[in-house]
């Protein structure tokens, strides 16, 4: 079901961004969205685990000195278990945690080219943001998020053409549902944390 998932998203993206046309200003080397902490589900914590074990040595090398100097800097205000990288904080602490670290970089992130290191497994969020997409696909009200260096001179009928189908949610959150049944010491998390680490004790 995760495989599907993927393919379904990234087909979905692939949509969104030839209609964007030149008002997406997502490439390689934009990196803005790649700061601040985030929230992302035990599947994406999986996943991204499997792009680091078939990551080149030097790679994955410099990936995990990132991860751990991360979790060193956010382990004293992180609002979950620190053993297991599970977010248990209320809303209100995960919200003060995300604003408090907000220009944080991801330590999937690569300083020197300002790309990700594990991008073919990266979260579903990091595949969907930029194109206009709903906040909540139950409630249009919510309004579209989109990167603020995106459309920023678009009109709302350019951004109606663009918006990126959000129908892969459903699926979304029964792969999740299901990884995390039959991974029942799971949980969602943060990339720093999505990770084991050497030195928790």
């Amino acid at each position: 079901m995760s495989e599907t998932l993927i393919q379904i998203v990234d087909a979905t993206l692939a949509s969104a961004v030839s209609r964007s046309g030149s008002h997406l200003a997502c490439r390689p080397g934009c990196s803005q969205c790649c700061h601040g902490v985030f929230e992302i589900s035990a599947l994406d914590a999986a996943r991204l685990h499997q792009g680091l074990a078939g990551a080149d040595q030097a790679v994955a090398g410099r990936v995990i000195a990132r991860v751990e100097a991360a979790r060193a800097r956010l382990r004293p205000f992180f609002p979950g278990d620190v053993l297991t990288g599970t977010l248990t904080g209320t809303e209100e602490e995960i919200e003060l945690f995300e604003e408090w670290a907000h220009g944080d970089a991801c330590p999937v992130l690569d300083p020197e080219t300002q790309t990700c290191d594990l991008y073919e497994h990266r979260p579903i969020l990091c595949r969907t943001f930029g194109p206009p997409i709903l906040n909540d696909p139950g409630d249009r009200d919510a309004g579209l998020a989109i990167c603020e260096l995106c459309f920023t001179e678009a009109t709302d009928d350019d951004i109606a053409a663009a918006e990126m189908d959000s129908g892969f949610r459903a699926l979304q959150e029964r792969a999740e549902a299901e990884y995390e049944a039959n991974n029942p010491a799971s949980g969602p998390t943060i990339v720093a944390f999505a990770f084991s680490a050497k030195d928790d004790n």
